[in-house]
């Protein structure tokens, strides 16, 4: 790419820098590559901050896989610089930085959310080993959890018992007597679970 933007760039203009600079364009230009003619803004910002000499060093002082970054990088903070000339740059990242940090506290809040809902739901919906029942509390005092919606059937219409945990903060659930059937889903053509049965 930078041997097809020589080309163009003898063929045409001198790079911004060397336009700027009012001097000629050599083919070993170390701005050339980097701040072609039609960004001559870039470079009046780069020389005002960190000035010419002090970019070409840095330039020549990067791997040349590097440059293209450094230059780029020395032109954002320069325009942010020039912008806010107390915190430049700083002032971005400060505030991406605190983006960052809230985002990361929406995410910790959301996991810790969902682990809540996966353990209400294992509450509600897995068997007490110990096969104790309590009796069923009023429908006021009968939890109301999002991945538990079958408790907010009135207890007189479910054919299931519930089982109290007894902990705080943590989902009752039901379980359904052996006596309870459920019909049989015929719908289905070919190759369902639990087909020949």
């Amino acid at each position: 790419m930078a041997a097809s933007f020589n080309v163009v760039r003898y063929n045409s203009s001198p790079c911004a820098a060397c336009k700027f600079l009012k001097r000629k364009c050599l083919p070993d230009c170390i701005f050339a590559p980097h701040f072609p003619p039609e960004e001559l803004q870039n470079f009046i910002s780069v020389h005002k901050i960190f000035g010419a000499s002090n970019v070409s060093k840095l330039l020549n002082e990067v791997l040349p896989h590097q440059r293209e970054d450094a230059a780029s990088t020395l032109a954002y903070e320069a325009n942010a610089r020039l912008k806010d000339p107390v915190y430049g740059c700083v002032r971005a990242i400060s505030i991406l930085q605190l983006q960052v940090e809230g985002l990361q506290k929406e995410l910790d809040e959301a996991n810790a959310e969902l682990v809540n809902y996966a353990r209400g739901y294992n509450h509600c919906y897995h068997p007490d080993i110990s096969g104790t029942t309590a009796a069923q509390p009023a429908p006021s005092a009968v939890p109301v959890n999002p991945m538990c919606c079958y408790a907010q059937i009135p207890p007189q219409t479910r054919p299931v018992d519930l089982i109290n945990t007894g902990e705080a903060g943590v989902c009752n659930y039901y379980r359904i007597p052996s006596s309870v059937t459920f019909p049989r889903n015929d719908t289905n053509q070919g190759g369902a679970a639990g087909q020949g049965l």
